[in-house]
């Protein structure tokens, strides 16, 4: 098998069917201004063929479950939840899940987090950068980030949207908003000391961490420790297999906290095949295009080993 086979995704989305149509019951018919992108299993194990991808962590990407209903939003954790594991449990050779909770609501989210760990057997959790305007890092999810903690829990953090309706529509917000708001989750996690308080917590930053490799001495003021925290993040290369985004985030961490994403399906396929021969061309050895394709991914959820050549 060729190094081009060896990629665990960990930046990679489902949109089923029941989650359109929760979605669409309370009036929300696209994803941050974009149509949702057509989705099924027998696409994407293709898309996966094609892209040489052997596994993908899956996750339930914005705008997320919460529109202002917290029993609608727990039942749609359910859900989402109970269709990633149904997918795990048909192909657990290609795919994990990440779990959805049912924030803002932090009592509800600890009750999904313990069946979506110990009963469907999840590989990890996903939050958004925000819910309805607390940034995580904030103590008002001090108990959920606790129990994440206690239980070593592999974090990805996909962006959100800032609470705000006056931002400028001419450029997209998934475009600018997307990198922003992971840059402030970061900076939130950091200066709040969620980070030295929940130490155990493994989190991968998405897109390869906003804009935050780019200012970080800005964010840090220079603090070598503040900075090495930032170096103790894992981030991903979804829609950042380019020089100015690669360049910034190895100046900034070791080639052992970058874990590959492709931001399957809502990057188009093209664009995915783009950003590989980015990181492919980008001046990365075998050695290192090797942990970045599986090998970091794989020191974070093992259960892949076995599955891989």
């Amino acid at each position: 098998m060729s190094i081009e086979s060896h990629r665990i995704d960990v930046h990679h989305h489902i949109v089923p069917k029941e989650y359109l149509a929760a979605l669409a019951s309370v009036g929300i018919k696209n994803a941050v201004g974009e149509p949702f992108p057509q989705w099924d299993i027998e696409s994407t194990l293709a898309f996966m063929d094609r892209r040489g991808i052997s596994a993908s962590i899956t996750s339930i990407s914005a705008p997320g479950i919460y529109f202002g209903d917290s029993k609608f939003t727990k039942k749609l954790a359910r859900q989402c939840n109970e269709i990633s594991a149904s997918i795990v449990s048909k192909y657990p050779n290609r795919f994990g899940a990440f779990a959805t909770l049912p924030l803002p609501d932090i009592e509800a989210s600890i009750l999904e987090l313990e069946y979506a760990l110990d009963t469907l057997n999840l590989d990890g959790v996903v939050l958004l950068t925000n819910f309805k305007g607390i940034y995580i890092g904030d103590n008002y999810y001090e108990e959920l980030f606790f129990e994440l903690n206690r239980r070593k829990v592999v974090v990805f953090v996909h962006p959100n949207v800032p609470p705000l309706d006056t931002l400028p529509t001419i450029i997209k917000p998934a475009v600018l908003e997307f990198v922003f708001d992971t840059t402030r989750a970061i900076a939130n996690l950091i200066h709040r000391g969620a980070t030295k308080r929940f130490p155990d917590i493994q989190f991968i930053f998405s897109h390869a961490g906003g804009t935050a490799p780019f200012i970080t001495w800005r964010i840090t003021f220079g603090n070598k420790k503040i900075i090495n925290q930032l170096k103790h993040f894992y981030y991903d290369t979804a829609v950042s297999g380019t020089p100015y985004a690669l360049s910034s985030l190895m100046n900034l961490v070791e080639p052992t906290q970058v874990v590959f994403g492709s931001d399957y399906p809502f990057l188009p396929e093209k664009v995915v095949k783009l950003m590989n021969e980015g990181l492919q061309n980008y001046g990365f050895d075998r050695e290192v295009l090797m942990k970045i394709f599986q090998k970091n991914t794989l020191a974070l959820f093992p259960r892949f080993k076995d599955i891989m050549v």
